[in-house]
């Protein structure tokens, strides 16, 4: 699978700059944080639903995303609660296979990521095009663990973490903003790690 190193090229672990502003490098650790109870989900019982404002409104079973070209993600993710994963390897499906199969309208400009247990979170567009976004069904090369958002979950690893949404089952075009859960609880709408955009009036 075509393996992409983050699409803003970040320097190699050690350099002073690799973390956002107010992180720390977590390590070998991967806490695990989560607002909801974790679900049990049978993987041949998921599926992927990509509609809204879209030409061609689409759903993929297991079996199906899983024959859609493969990619993976290797590169660095950030939680708001401080801390950074470096030099994470995820393997799934660029979120742009999605799009190019459901094929966006015009108008379309934000999306709402939904979980199956009812979270949301919501992005622009943009920020999940042109290879910055995947649906990951692998880490370092096994299964995701269900307690970090197996068996598929959403990566935005440009991002704050909480738009890396958990047990992801549908993605929804829209042509305006709508808050996700976190984003009506105070969290910022975008929530960009390197412009410290953790809450709601933050640059």
């Amino acid at each position: 699978m075509p393996i992409t190193r983050g699409f803003s090229g970040r320097p190699r672990r050690g350099r002073p700059d690799r973390l956002p502003p107010g992180q720390y490098d977590t390590g070998a650790d991967w806490p695990t944080l989560t607002a909801e109870v974790t679900p049990h989900l049978v993987p041949d019982e998921w599926t992927m639903t990509v509609d809204g404002l879209v030409e061609n409104p689409h759903t993929w079973s297991w079996r199906d995303v899983h024959a859609l070209p493969g990619s993976t993600y290797f590169g660095d993710i950030h939680c708001v609660t401080t801390w950074s994963k470096l030099d994470v390897t995820f393997g799934g499906v660029s979120v742009d296979t999605l799009l190019d199969i459901a094929r966006p309208r015009p108008e379309a400009a934000f999306v709402m990521a939904h979980s199956t247990t009812g979270y949301t979170t919501n992005l622009p567009l943009e920020d999940v095009r042109g290879g910055k976004a995947w649906l990951v069904w692998e880490y370092d090369g096994r299964p995701l663990p269900v307690e970090h958002g197996g068996p598929v979950r959403l990566l935005v690893p440009h991002l704050y973490f909480w738009k890396s949404a958990k047990w992801v089952t549908r993605l929804e075009l829209m042509d305006r903003d709508r808050p996700g859960f976190w984003e009506q609880n105070g969290y910022h709408d975008r929530g960009d790690p390197w412009l410290e955009q953790r809450y709601q009036g933050d640059p």
